[in-house]
């Protein structure tokens, strides 16, 4: 008998969790270790941020699908990871702090024989002075509950436009060093489309502030496409679909700080700014959860196991080198640790490599550049990988059977406007493979002919179905794995 533990239950590990219920006997034991009692299809957020959706219609309980299946669902928060085990036992183990009701601190160790890390990132607010809805003085999409803050405010912005004031809306990122500039991009034509809705568009002055060098560039260096049998690239996709609606945009920006009403910001010239707001969302930097590991004998290898930004090392190619020199191959194929195989790390819990896109500072030593994503499509293709290699290691393998290279794989990104099957748009893009690979495609990294983007009522009819489809794969209900992931 084995016994997995599974660190998280987002997109990456209740999607291992899934298909290891699928794949084992039930004389394995599966635990599922997070802290949330509710599992969240984050990518519907921004319509619960537009009050176009509520949070019953994103989240759903954990336990409810978990009492059905043979996973030992644990509603705690993992504190620490003991690999080598203790000086009493050599069973490896984790430490976790429940924080479920009836058992809020209580602390317990739980063994395992396979790990997987999917605890996600921390929303690192504090990052930067004045951020974010706990502390701050912005808005969130991050969470359902952030989400449904947001949507309050907004709501609240727009009954003053009704009254006839102006107001300046500000959507992006909150930090130079940002990633998930996707979620707030879709987030911002959201609220485009539902001012336009309550008949108030013209009172409001909307602008775009983001980390990246330039529109288009997601933490991926940007991206050719193909649209009407033309290659065009990801900032001129970008700016047409900013300009037709009126917004306005600041790239290649650090926001330093936010006061009630007014963002401070640095440009990578080395300027500093400032720019007045009624409602600003802005999305956090992400960093590891501030898991720690030890050995033995209690001394800390948290170095050795996690990178200096807290996420999990796995088999990637961490040595340092000049940008230009790396390569597609660096990222990581299996997710295992490199130190314990009996380790993996999923989703945004893994440490990549080096930056897609390219490093760079202001003239005053910032960091200013979009960090590579890794959430939705590639975080469930490499929780499906690593569930299958923990099933073919239990069966006799002695190494993982199965590869999800970032390098090696597409996404899609649709962003859409409105949750109505019959009104709204949507700029639907796929990618291939997320992270360019110059000596396969040396034009542009990509593969053309599977890298295409284009706009319309279709791709918001597919943004509607996936909603439905992916909460009903989640829910784990009859047929459920015929779902592709």
């Amino acid at each position: 008998m084995a016994r997995i533990l599974i660190l998280g239950a987002g997109v990456a590990g209740h999607t291992a969790a899934r298909h290891l219920t699928k794949l084992l006997d039930k004389q394995h034991e599966i635990v599922v270790v997070t802290p949330n009692a509710k599992w969240n299809w984050i990518p519907s957020n921004i319509w619960v941020g537009v009050g176009q959706m509520t949070e019953e219609q994103v989240t759903f309980d954990l336990a409810e699908v978990y009492k059905k299946t043979q996973v030992d669902f644990r509603q705690a928060k993992a504190i620490s990871i003991h690999p080598q085990g203790s000086a009493d036992s050599t069973s490896p183990f984790a430490t976790i702090e429940y924080t479920c009701p009836n058992k809020e601190g209580v602390k317990e160790n739980v063994t395992y024989d396979y790990l997987i890390n999917a605890t996600g990132p921390k929303l690192n607010f504090d990052a930067t002075e004045g951020l974010g809805p706990e502390h701050g003085h912005t808005v969130s999409v991050c969470s359902a509950s952030h989400a449904l803050e947001a949507n309050e405010k907004l709501q609240h912005v727009i009954d003053r436009m009704r009254k006839g004031e102006r107001c300046n809306i500000v959507i992006g990122t909150g930090h130079g060093m940002c990633t998930c500039q996707g979620a707030a991009f879709e987030y911002i034509y959201n609220v485009d489309h539902v001012l336009r809705e309550a008949g108030v568009r013209d009172n409001a002055r909307i602008t775009w502030i983001s980390n990246e060098y330039e529109l288009g560039d997601f933490g991926m260096g940007g991206v050719h496409i193909k649209r009407g049998g033309y290659v065009t690239n990801g900032k001129t996709f970008a700016e047409s679909l900013m300009v037709e609606r009126g917004m306005e945009w600041i790239t290649r920006a650090h926001v330093k700080k936010v006061e009630a009403g007014k963002i401070h910001y640095e440009l990578l010239d080395g300027s500093f700014h400032e720019l007045a707001f009624d409602f600003s969302m802005l999305i956090p930097p992400f960093s590891g959860v501030g898991l720690k590991a030890y050995d033995k004998s209690g001394e800390d290898i948290t170095a050795l196991v996690f990178a200096l930004n807290g996420f999990m090392k796995v088999d990637a190619d961490y040595a340092p080198r000049p940008y230009m020199e790396w390569s597609a191959k660096d990222w990581p194929q299996t997710y295992q640790s490199p130190s314990y195989r009996n380790m993996f790390a999923v989703g945004i819990a893994f440490a990549p490599p080096h930056l897609i896109s390219k490093p760079m500072q202001s003239t005053n030593g910032t960091p200013i550049n979009a960090t590579a994503p890794r959430t939705g499509m590639p975080s469930a293709a490499m929780a499906v990988a690593v569930a299958k290699s923990i099933v073919d290691m239990i069966n006799g393998a002695d190494k993982p059977t199965h590869t999800a290279s970032m390098a090696e794989m597409g996404a899609a990104c649709v962003a859409s406007t409105g949750s109505s099957m019959f009104k709204g748009t949507a700029a639907a893009m796929t990618v291939y493979p997320v992270v360019p690979d110059y000596e396969k495609y040396p034009d542009y990294g990509r593969d053309l002919n599977l890298t295409f983007g284009e706009i319309g009522l279709a791709g918001h009819w597919l943004k509607y179905f996936l909603h439905h489809a992916f909460i009903y794969q989640a829910k784990m209900k009859l047929g459920w794995s015929f779902i592709p992931d």
